[in-house]
């Protein structure tokens, strides 16, 4: 009984007043720090839109703020831009060709990451070993492409896709998530009659949500900003993603290449490129936060533990 009564006093003389949290100075350092990093992501999204939803009347007068009232704005550039058959044809490429990534992308990391975690698979350690090697040395960028060349594959979606159909990082993350569910019920459902795919469709993807999820994102992402690779390995113009385009409208020195002279009368010139940027990364922003509530929740919800 003493030592319950003297361990509430230690906690008390801790803690404080119940009910209370003691804030401390790293706490606001961190805080501090957080807003900073708020600032320097939301800042730059705020003026590109401000920016996209100036009239040109506006800029003719006092030039682009931050402040701009919505009573004001005008979205003469967004649709400027959708009146172009290149923009309309770059984004319907740039969904191809995510879509179809994410598919190959996810069944090749998949399967991988669930092989790889079986000890008496034969030749593993060579395996895994070659899979570092690849992660650690990277061929270059001339044998890559001739490669791709000798494959035939240049001018194709499959140039941009194959490459970099596995992440080795990815790969390792998923199989490392894999190795964490109870190999019980993998177990059982063999003990059942069921076969390795079936088990890994029905029971470890079911439980795997958040990691696949995770690197679903991840592969997202990357494809859809990808801009290099298709200029690398696509020289026909109607396959072009929308990352290309926008390149080219913001490095261009002139924007009539891109959009109809007449836009000029509608919209500014700025207006057209910041419209063009949010455009590109209005996918991302509406997917993430989507996506991000999957991130912490459990992993083995009503599983059997061991």
């Amino acid at each position: 009984m003493e030592n319950l009564v003297e361990a509430e006093n230690v906690l008390k003389t801790s803690v404080g007043k119940p009910g209370k949290v003691k804030i401390g100075m790293f706490d606001w350092g961190v805080a501090a720090f957080l807003v900073c990093v708020i600032l320097v992501t939301f800042v730059p999204i705020w003026y590109a839109v401000v920016v996209s939803v100036t009239p040109l009347e506006l800029t003719k007068q006092s030039g682009y703020n931050l402040f701009l009232s919505p009573l004001q704005w005008s979205f003469a550039a967004y649709a400027q831009l959708f009146s172009q058959d290149a923009f309309l044809q770059a984004t319907l490429n740039s969904v191809v060709l995510t879509v179809s990534a994410i598919v190959v992308d996810m069944i090749l990391t998949t399967l991988t990451a669930y092989a790889l975690i079986f000890k008496e698979l034969p030749g593993r350690n060579l395996i895994l070993t070659l899979i570092l090697f690849t992660f650690l040395f990277n061929p270059g960028l001339i044998p890559l492409y001739l490669v791709v060349k000798d494959l035939n594959l240049l001018d194709t979606y499959a140039a941009i896709i194959l490459p970099g159909a596995v992440s080795v990082y990815n790969m390792l993350v998923m199989k490392a998530f894999f190795q964490n569910i109870p190999a019980s019920l993998r177990e059982s459902a063999i003990v059942d009659g069921a076969n390795e795919f079936q088990v890994l469709w029905h029971i470890i993807l079911p439980l795997s949500k958040p990691i696949l999820l995770t690197i679903g994102l991840f592969y997202a992402v990357t494809q859809w900003n990808d801009f290099f690779n298709p200029i690398l390995y696509l020289s026909n113009n109607d396959l072009m993603p929308l990352p290309v385009l926008l390149r080219g409208i913001l490095l261009a020195t002139n924007i009539n290449d891109y959009v109809e002279t007449n836009s000029l009368f509608t919209a500014p010139q700025d207006a057209l490129k910041m419209a063009a940027v949010i455009l590109t990364m209005l996918p991302m922003l509406v997917i993430y936060p989507w996506i991000q509530r999957h991130f912490t929740k459990g992993v083995l919800v009503g599983s059997v533990k061991e």
